[in-house]
């Protein structure tokens, strides 16, 4: 693959992940908990809330995205897809500027469409990765998307938080506008920056086997029940799933959580954005210091490493009093944010049969989807019974350390072995 269709691919993170720091992280989990709160429900119930919004989108999508991979691995048009689901996001966002001051469900409505929108491109995305990548290049192709994504989201970000903190400087009435024009920011953003992905990579080779149903929906539901049936096949790469939905949970449930946990104990909106910015851009060497890890250490030891800072930083988190507080657990997620996830997926895409990529990339997705939806929920469930959130961001260590442990018992090279035997008889 040339060089150009490489970096379009990676441009992708570029492009989305101003959803997943303005929208997902930054911004709008305050936003949301204002609406709540000025609905009269108490702060502890707004941040509850907010974890269940959060879990609804990702069930929806953990539902949907090994049927919907398998119907593209059964079709093609996994470009298309991306396209589906990214205009879902896209158009959803850019529909937050009409949520009024007491609409909370309205608000949940729009992020759990766009989240579906996020979440949804990137099962197809994704699938695209042992496509575009050789062997030995997959961890740097992976580490460089995600860093890009942290420049990407970093940028508008800074961009989003002087609109909101000196909204006349730029011709904005009042901070309620700046924050509209900011969610909307993203949805432009995201557009405007996926052109390179759909200009410029090419759709994967896709020939239609002779015993292929006319139908793909029921060829998709068929797929998917012979990929259930034979996951006894890839033994390794079931335990990594297994061990990738818990820990994988941990990490989203932090990136989903932190500012509305911060909003409650009192941290000004203002520090936890500056807090954020630090995580994009302290993101962004690590991500390649990842890739680079991962040639000497292997992208599994990569893994478990930030396995390990994520357990301090729980633990951490349960004591944090003071905007600084917030600074420095910021710095140390961005030290392994990317390169956890980033690793995870081409750890991933080298145990995955390359015919069958985006219908096995369905059930990573559907491994980090369903995950998801519980970590949020957990914490909402937890905040809600106890009065308050401290109890709650501790908690979340139990999901490093028992996704640490399985990760520790998936062996590899015998997962590549196993891929390499399907393909070689797929090729017969």
């Amino acid at each position: 693959m040339d060089k150009k269709s490489i970096n379009a691919w990676c441009m992708y993170d570029w492009a989305n992940s101003a959803f997943a720091t303005t929208i997902m992280a930054a911004v709008f989990p305050p936003f949301y908990r204002a609406l709540v709160i000025k609905a009269g429900l108490p702060e502890n119930i707004a941040t509850a809330y907010w974890g269940y919004t959060t879990s609804i989108g990702l069930l929806v999508i953990a539902l949907i995205a090994p049927v919907l991979g398998a119907i593209s691995d059964s079709t093609g048009g996994k470009k298309l897809y991306v396209a589906f689901f990214a205009w879902m996001g896209i158009l959803s966002t850019s529909a937050f500027i009409f949520i009024g001051t007491d609409t909370w469900i309205f608000a949940s409505s729009l992020f759990i469409l766009g989240n579906i929108g996020f979440a949804g491109a990137n099962v197809f995305y994704e699938s695209m990765l042992p496509h575009i990548a050789k062997k030995n290049d997959i961890d740097q192709i992976s580490t460089k998307g995600y860093a890009l994504g942290y420049v990407g989201g970093g940028i508008l970000l800074v961009i989003n938080v002087l609109w909101i903190t000196k909204p006349h400087l730029f011709a904005m009435p009042h901070t309620g506008f700046a924050l509209r024009a900011s969610f909307f920011s993203v949805a432009v953003w995201w557009a405007l920056f996926s052109i390179p992905f759909f200009r410029h990579v090419p759709e994967p080779p896709f020939v239609r086997k002779p015993d292929s149903a006319p139908n793909p929906i029921k060829e998709g539901f068929a797929r998917l029940s012979s990929t259930f049936s034979e996951i006894r096949r890839y033994k390794q790469l079931l335990i990594f799933l297994i061990a990738f939905w818990i820990y994988n949970d941990g990490i989203g449930t932090i990136i989903k959580m932190a500012t509305a946990y911060g909003d409650e104990i009192g941290i000004r909106m203002t520090d936890m954005i500056i807090a954020l910015i630090i995580t994009q851009f302290v993101g962004i060497p690590f991500s390649f210091l990842f890739g680079m890890l991962a040639k000497k250490l292997g992208a599994k030891r990569c893994v478990l490493l930030a396995l390990g800072v994520y357990c301090l930083i729980s633990i951490a988190g349960f004591f944090m009093q003071t905007a600084l507080h917030f600074y420095i657990l910021a710095f140390m997620v961005g030290m392994v944010q990317g390169g956890s996830q980033a690793l995870s997926r081409s750890l991933y895409g080298v145990m995955v049969p390359k015919q069958r990529s985006a219908e096995f990339f369905g059930f990573f997705s559907t491994s980090a989807k369903f995950a998801g939806i519980f970590g949020p929920l957990i914490f909402g469930l937890v905040s809600q019974f106890t009065g308050g959130s401290r109890i709650s961001i501790l908690s979340v260590i139990i999901f490093f350390i028992a996704g640490g442990v399985l990760l520790m018992r998936v062996d590899v090279d015998e997962g590549i072995r196993t891929a390499h035997a399907e393909e070689a008889l797929t090729e017969k």
